[in-house]
């Protein structure tokens, strides 16, 4: 791994204050000061180029062990350093599911050799079947960094309580995946859109139902909580309330939630479902008032493969959606092309602020701190599935003109994507 400086680029931290042009230097893996720089040292002219530090995607199915077909370690996190992910949560929904010490243990040596730093989410219950707890301190002393059963609620409340007192404890965080199993199980959106296609609608109250609950654990019991793929006005609005009362709590949307509505689901295509499903034109504008006012701290992928077959039958087809590689165009799309928030605004959004919710050395480029950033360029580019990086291609930004395009990834000092 060699030395690098990267010269004349114009640099976004939002962590240190910075946005302007500079030079960054690299040495040893960590960033240094680059008066210091000599020697043999690999220059590359940042030109035209913005710097920024590497992205924390705090929502991400890798599929290993187990469903390697879609996705595996490897290549989810060749996906990842493509769109400038330097950090990723792999969520415990594999097979089997990250429910044991030998799981994590798996999960950890693979992810060695891989192109982003991969952090661990354990099962809070075994088999994600939200009846039994699992061993919590064995999945911590094995490297978990949070618990969540993502994929699905965590049935027994009070299971999930003791997780969140346990979590605390520990210093982790629990993510909730906020679903009413029994309003839930719907292909589309409930309403116009699901009448129209003649299927089974999923109603906000799904996931609002599921909010208000752990909501109120957070508040009775002084716990924090972080609410995964908030998707609705009225998930948005009582995070908003719980958050003006001190409560501690923090919330994620996702770029698909920022770009489409349910009316994208009339064409039949299965990628364009995911859980929860895609929203009402007001859903989506009250996703980009939570971002703007603080609401909702970061935006995440719920990076979803599934492979061209599992996709082909629209009602049958499992949800989610593939999201890494164009979470920051699309991000960058949505919001700073779109007015609503600052580039500086938006990579707090996307590194600084879930990397402090995971509590990892990340987000910043501060002097000694690990080499993780991204350099991109404002440009129009198209998705092509076909160029993606990773196994699978359900992607719903598929044909779409994106604003800004990643070209270097750098992740621990080396060099991991290069757009060339």
């Amino acid at each position: 791994m060699s030395d690098i400086l990267i010269k004349n680029v114009h640099i976004i931290d939002p962590v240190n204050n910075t946005n302007g042009p500079g030079d960054i230097f690299i040495k040893n893996g960590v960033f240094a000061d680059p008066e210091s720089a000599e020697g043999n040292v690999e220059i590359i002219n940042g030109a035209g180029l913005r710097a920024a530090p590497g992205l924390v995607d705090l929502h991400v199915h890798l599929r290993d062990p187990g469903q390697t077909e879609k996705e595996d370690i490897l290549s989810g996190c060749a996906a990842a350093a493509a769109g400038g992910v330097t950090s990723l949560l792999a969520m415990p929904n594999t097979v089997p599911a990250v429910d044991t010490a030998e799981t994590v243990r798996y999960i950890k040596e693979k992810a060695k050799a891989a192109d982003a730093h991969v952090y661990v989410t354990g099962a809070v219950t075994k088999g994600l079947e939200g009846h039994e707890a699992t061993n919590i301190d064995a999945l911590y002393e094995a490297g978990i960094d949070a618990l969540s059963d993502d994929g699905k609620p965590v049935l027994d409340t009070a299971i999930l309580a003791a997780a969140m007192k346990k979590a605390a404890e520990l210093g982790i965080p629990v993510t909730a995946h906020c679903e009413d199993p029994y309003l839930a199980g719907g292909k589309v959106n409930e309403g116009a859109v699901s009448e129209k296609l003649g299927v089974k609608g999923m109603p906000a109250a799904a996931e609002d139902a599921g909010t208000a609950r752990e909501l109120a654990l957070a508040a009775s019991y002084d716990l924090p909580i972080h609410i995964c793929h908030v998707s609705t006005r009225t998930s948005m609005e009582m995070i908003r309330d719980f958050k003006k009362r001190g409560i501690k709590v923090t919330a994620e949307t996702a770029p698909h939630y920022l770009m489409f509505t349910e009316e994208e689901l009339l064409n039949r295509d299965a990628d364009f479902r995911m859980n929860p499903p895609l929203r009402t034109d007001d859903d989506v504008r009250a996703m980009m008032e939570g971002l703007r006012d603080g609401t909702i701290d970061a935006i995440a992928t719920d990076h979803a493969p599934h492979t061209p077959q599992e996709k082909q039958d629209f009602e049958n087809a499992p949800n989610g959606v593939i999201g890494m590689e164009t979470s920051f165009a699309a991000a960058y799309t949505a919001l700073v092309k779109g007015g609503v928030m600052s580039e500086t605004d938006l990579i707090r959004k996307m590194s600084c602020n879930p990397a402090s919710i995971l509590g990892i050395d990340a987000g910043t480029m501060y002097i000694g701190a690990p080499a993780d950033l991204f350099l991109y360029r404002i440009q129009d580019w198209t998705v092509d599935p076909k160029k993606l990086h990773g196994k699978s291609r359900n992607t719903p930004f598929k044909g779409q003109t994106l604003a800004a395009k990643v070209k270097l990834t750098i992740c621990g000092g080396k060099i991991v994507f290069k757009d060339v």
